[in-house]
Formats: structure tokens, sequence, C-alpha cells
């Protein structure tokens, strides 16, 4: 994400019509599905969680669309500090222009939508106290994981199906083009654009981590233990296989055919490429680097909305520590070092401060709870001897 973006901003003249300058941007194709597919991996967790302390569906639901829509609002917030800062030369379009954080903030509240069909309409089961652990091998409980996974899987075909379609000749033109770009990412330019992040297709990216996030929660997958991850690799490497022979066949079943953009088959190959990253992921962090102590690349996961919302500011906007398209290829890379050793200090600083934070925090409340126990014990003692 970092070099997509500093190179981006920065490069000029020759050096953007560079391989190196191609390559840096291909790379960049991966951040924002690789964004929407954890999103959706973390949202399993969570759901699992809850079913696991017994929360019924409809709980289930406002917590995770709550969640959501949090958010989308820091999306819309995003937009609004950026056009302020920018004031004067920033269109006021920029306002309704839907970036990833909109698409994570709209796919949460869509999969919780989801979650609660499939657990409280279709696949109800008898209330018990929350709180109360569930029994987690019980028919009903195999049925209802079973059933979201298969509904994720429906919803991840369906929405990159009809990506085509709504970005051609199905497109929503009856809508204000601020709530169009939501579907197709029209935004105000009459077209549907490349670099707007809309429901369709990107959603699809988050209920494809959905099914990965279900499937390695389920019990045949914990029974497996690390040896998923390598059926997830193999998956990766089948879909990759797949979507090229889908193109090789030369089938044309839409009225407009966009490889790069909309259709299905590069949809494919990338969440074939995602899963390969996730079992990479899971060696780095199991026998990598990821063991060897520090990690920077885990460290600024932790707080990568963060970082992804300060170092758009540094790079692209007002407060750019760089002119833009004025670099070479070596002026722009030690741009891009100032970048990652200031997030990942930021970064730092951001955990740090959380911790010591908490840590007065729990501090305080332990202080007040022996108060008010010390404070009735002695009017406990008074209301003895006045006895």
């Amino acid at each position: 994400m970092f070099q997509t973006h500093c190179y981006d901003a920065w490069l000029g003249g020759t050096a953007r019509d560079s391989k190196f300058f191609m390559w840096s941007q291909l790379g960049g194709t991966f951040p924002a599905p690789l964004f929407l597919f954890l999103a959706g991996i973390s949202f399993a967790i969570v759901v699992d969680k809850l079913r696991q302390k017994n929360v019924p569906p409809g709980q289930i639901a406002r917590t995770t669309i709550k969640r959501g829509a949090e958010i989308f609002a820091l999306g819309l917030l995003f937009r609004l500090q950026e056009y302020a800062i920018s004031l004067g030369w920033a269109p006021w379009s920029d306002l309704f222009r839907v970036d990833v954080l909109n698409t994570i903030g709209a796919s949460m509240m869509l999969m919780g939508v989801v979650c609660w069909i499939v657990l409280g309409v279709w696949n109800p089961r008898q209330p018990r106290s929350p709180g109360r652990p569930r029994p987690g091998n019980s028919s009903a409980e195999t049925q209802s994981s079973t059933s979201l996974i298969a509904v994720a899987v429906l919803a991840t075909a369906a929405i990159s199906a009809f990506t085509p379609l709504l970005w051609t000749t199905w497109r929503p033109r009856f809508l204000p083009w601020e709530l169009e770009s939501y579907i197709d990412g029209v935004h105000n330019l009459g077209q549907p654009q490349s670099w707007i992040f809309p429901i369709f297709p990107w959603t699809a990216f988050a209920f494809a981590g959905l099914t990965v996030g279900f499937l390695l929660l389920s019990a045949p997958a914990k029974k497996l233990g690390g040896y998923a991850f390598f059926w997830i690799a193999v998956s990766g490497i089948g879909l990759v296989l797949f979507s090229k022979f889908l193109d090789s066949r030369g089938l044309r079943i839409y009225p407009v055919y966009d490889y790069w953009h909309t259709s299905p088959s590069f949809f494919i190959i990338r969440v074939g490429m995602l899963l390969l990253l996730t079992t990479f992921a899971y060696g780095w962090c199991r026998w990598g680097p990821g063991q060897w102590g520090f990690s920077p690349l885990i460290q600024l996961g932790k707080t990568s909305l963060l970082v992804y919302w300060v170092h758009i500011e540094l790079v692209y906007g007002r407060f750019a520590i760089l002119p833009h398209r004025s670099q070479t290829i070596a002026g722009a890379s030690q741009g891009l070092l100032v970048i990652f050793l200031t997030m990942l200090a930021l970064s730092l600083l951001r955990t740090t401060l959380r911790t010591k934070l908490s840590e007065r925090f729990r501090e305080a409340l332990t202080w007040r709870r022996r108060r008010v126990q010390s404070t009735a014990a002695a009017s406990g003692l008074s209301s003895t001897k006045l006895q």
C-alpha cells in the first residue's frame, strides 16, 4: 500500500513510464481486496465468538451492523477532512467519492444482515441464557455453520456475477450519481470509474473472507489444525488455474466484457491470490519472522486504520512531504522509507499510549472498588457498635 501510493504521488517525468512504476502499481491492486478480505475473516471470528456466548441472532446483527455503520461514518468523516484540508482547490464532488473505508463499512453491514437472516430466520435455535456457552458439536449448530458458509459463497458469486451487468447495461441511471456511485462507481463522470470502490464488485471480497473465516472456524478445519492452511493454498492455486481456464475458453456471456475491472474471471484469480497470501501469512506468523520477536508488519496491522488515514494525507494531501509528480525513483524511494518509518513510529505510539491508558483505567477502577468496599465495611462496623 505504501509503495503504491508513494510512487503514484511522487514519481514524475520519464519515471512514470518505466517498468518500475508499472510493477509498483500492479502490486497496489492487492491492498484494497486484502482489506476487505480480512474484514470478512474478522467478521466471522466476531460472529463465532458471539455465538459461543449464546448471544441471540438479533443482538449479533445489531452489534455487527453498528460496527459497520461506525466504519462507514469514519469513511465519510475522512472525506470531509480531506475536503476541508484541500479547501479552495478540491471539487465539492470529492465529498461523495466512495473510498475503501465506505465499502468496508457497507460490507460489514451487509454481512450483518446476511448472518441475521441465516441465524435468526432460516435456522432459528432454542433460546438459552446469554453468556452461557453453547454446545459446539450439536447438529443444529453444525447446520447453522454450514448454512453460513453456503450463503457466504452464494453472496460472493452473485456479487461478482452481477458486476459486469450493473456496470454496463443494467446501470441504475435513475439514481442520483451520489447513490449510483455505491453501485457501479460512476461518481460524477458519467461512466463507472476503476479507481472508485463500489459495492459491486468490492464487497464480494469481504464475503469471500467471510467464507474463509467460517471455514477455518468449522469443526473439520479445527481438527486439521495447521494443515487447513495447506488446503487453503491448494484451493487458491485451483482458483487461479480455473480463472485462466475460463478466460482461455473465450466465453462471452456479458454484452460488455472488461477483464481487468468487472469480469468474474479476474475476480476469481484475485481471490485465489488472496488465499495464497492467507497461507503465506500463516507461515510468516507460525514459522517465519513473525516468531522472531518484533514484526513491523504485525505492528502496522494493529493500527491499520490510523496508519491508512494519516499516510494518505502525508502522501497525497496538503501536508505531503514531497512535491507531487516531481521525483526520480531514488527520491520517491527515500520518501517511501520516511513514510514507512513515520507510520511505524505512529503505530508504536498508538499502542503504547493505549496500553498505558488501559492500565491507568484499571488501576482507577481497582482503587474505586476498594474504597467502596472499605466504606461499606466501615459502615457495617459502625452499625454493629451502635447495636
